[in-house]
């Protein structure tokens, strides 16, 4: 007998679609889980900077971040990948080369 975890606050509506917020659909799991690997944010850090994101919200995003975190770890990889060969840098993207954390 298999059993299916449901996260609370998340959504993945198929295998190829990345788990996004219910509420905030345009949300995914992965933009959670980088706050928490670049800063080192807590899930109370993370409500803080971003107002919109509920704390039961936050909590379900990182339960299913290691839960599935192959999944989200390959995503947020896929997503450094397509920044990296884009011809035009951000600000950001500049700044975090320079000081040698990309």
């Amino acid at each position: 007998m298999t059993s299916t975890v449901i996260y609370p606050h998340i959504e993945k509506t198929s295998p190829t679609e990345p788990a996004r917020l219910q509420r905030l659909p345009r949300v995914r799991v992965a933009q959670i889980v980088m706050d928490y690997v670049a800063y080192g944010w807590s899930v109370e850090e993370m409500c803080r900077q971003h107002l919109h994101l509920s704390l039961a919200e936050a909590h379900a995003a990182m339960a299913y971040y290691f839960d599935h975190q192959e999944e989200i770890d390959a995503e947020i990889r896929t997503e450094w990948k397509q920044a990296d060969n884009q011809s035009v840098r951000s600000p950001f993207f500049v700044r975090m080369r320079t000081q040698g954390l990309l």
